[in-house]
C-alpha cells in the first residue's frame, strides 16, 4: 500500500486503498463513503433481570466520512478573497519543492499551466466545496477539498497531485 502525504506538513492525506481517478493532469479526486463508526452493540446471551432497571446505554454511533475520517483531516474554512490568497502561496510552495526536486523547467511551467486553469474550475464552483487540512492542522499545508457528484450523495475529495510524496507500506 502506498500512503500519500503532504510535501510541505508531511500529513497522510490519501492511500492508494482507495481508487484515485487523475484529473487534468493536476489532482487525484477519491470517491468517500458516509460509514457508521462506533455503537458496538455486545449480546452476552442472557436475559435481563425483571427486577433490575434496564441500564441506559448511550448510543454513540456516528456517521462518518471515510477519508476525512481514517486520515484525521481537519475541518477548516475559507472565504473566495482567502482561498485565493492561500493557492497562491501554495502554488508557490509547491513550486519551490519541484526546484529542489530537480524538475525540469518544462516540467514546472506544465505544473504551473495545469494548476492555473484547474484553479479556475474550483473557484467557479466555490460556494460546493469544504475545505480540510492535515492533522496538523498546518494553514501551509495542502487543502483537501470535498465536494459531491451530480447525484447529490456522492462525497468524494479532490487532492493536488504535485503536493504529494509517496510512502509505500
Amino acid at each position: 500500500m502506498i500512503i500519500f502525504k503532504d510535501i510541505i506538513t508531511d500529513d497522510e492525506i490519501i492511500s492508494d486503498s482507495y481508487d484515485m481517478i487523475e484529473v487534468d493532469g493536476i489532482a487525484y479526486e477519491v470517491d468517500c463513503a458516509m460509514i457508521v463508526e462506533g455503537a458496538v452493540h455486545v449480546d452476552t446471551g442472557a436475559n435481563a433481570s425483571a427486577e433490575e432497571e434496564e441500564e441506559g446505554v448511550e448510543d454513540t454511533a456516528v456517521k462518518v466520512n471515510n477519508v476525512l475520517n481514517s486520515f484525521r483531516l481537519q475541518s477548516t474554512s475559507f472565504d473566495k478573497k482567502s482561498y485565493l490568497t492561500y493557492l497562491k502561496g501554495y502554488m508557490k510552495a509547491i513550486k519551490a519543492k519541484l526546484k529542489e526536486d530537480e524538475k525540469s523547467e518544462e516540467e514546472i511551467k506544465d505544473f504551473e499551466t495545469k494548476a492555473q486553469a484547474f484553479a479556475k474550475k474550483i473557484v467557479g464552483k466555490f460556494k460546493d466545496y469544504e475545505f480540510y487540512t492535515g492533522e496538523s492542522g498546518n494553514p501551509d499545508g495542502m487543502a483537501v477539498l470535498l465536494n459531491y457528484r451530480e447525484d447529490g450523495t456522492t462525497p468524494y475529495v479532490t487532492v493536488w497531485k504535485h503536493g504529494l510524496k509517496e510512502m509505500k507500506v
